[in-house]
Parts: structure tokens; sequence; C-alpha cells
């Protein structure tokens, strides 16, 4: 009998996420996902050679970026801080590096500054 491995939903999100990475349908990913998982998380993108930065949240949670190194070293300069502490403009690039539905996020952008 084979024995198998069930993955939290969280690290099956996850292992979506750098499938999606590898076959080049994102260019950069945010993930957020509870802490206990950080090791394997790190583990598997390491095993991968995938680059990553990893923010905490609060409430025993992380924010994993990873991607290209262009992208993670601006991440590193636009979102210094936690998410909800952003400008809309660092919000705003954020969301378009991230590749969320760029007209939906200037509708999101001119809500917050109108």
């Amino acid at each position: 009998m084979q024995q198998s491995t069930i993955l939290p939903v969280d690290m099956k999100v996850l292992m979506n996420h750098i499938y999606e990475y590898k076959k080049g349908v994102r260019r950069m990913v945010l993930f957020t996902f509870n802490k206990k998982y950080e090791d394997f998380a790190i583990r598997r993108l390491e095993s991968q050679n995938i680059k990553y930065v990893i923010q905490p949240v609060g409430n025993d949670r992380l924010n994993l970026y990873f991607g290209r190194a262009a992208c993670l070293n601006a991440i590193r300069m636009i979102v210094p801080r936690p998410l909800n502490l952003l400008t809309p403009e660092e919000d705003l690039m954020l969301d378009a590096m991230i590749g969320y539905d760029i007209c939906s996020q200037c509708e999101r952008y001119c809500a917050r500054e109108g």
C-alpha cells in the first residue's frame, strides 16, 4: 500500500502558485499563509531556485512574495511596511505587479483617492 502525503489547503495553493510561476503565467506572486508552514514553503521555493521575500503580517500569518529578482527588488522598496499602511500609489503599483486586473485596480485607486 502506498502512503500519500496530505497537504493542507494553504500548501496546495502555494504549489499551484509555484506551478503558474514556473509556467510563466505569473512573474511574481503574493501568497499569505500561516507561519507554521514557513519551513515547508521556504524549502519548496529554494529547492526550485525561486527567489522570495517574506514579511510578517501578524496573527501568525506571513506574506510571501516570490518571482523574478527585479520584481522582488522593487517589493523591498515599495512594500517596507504592512499592506494596510501602503499609500494608494504603492498599493496600485503592488497590485499591478502581482497581476491583478489593472482596470479594477485603477477604479480602486480612484475610489481611495476620490
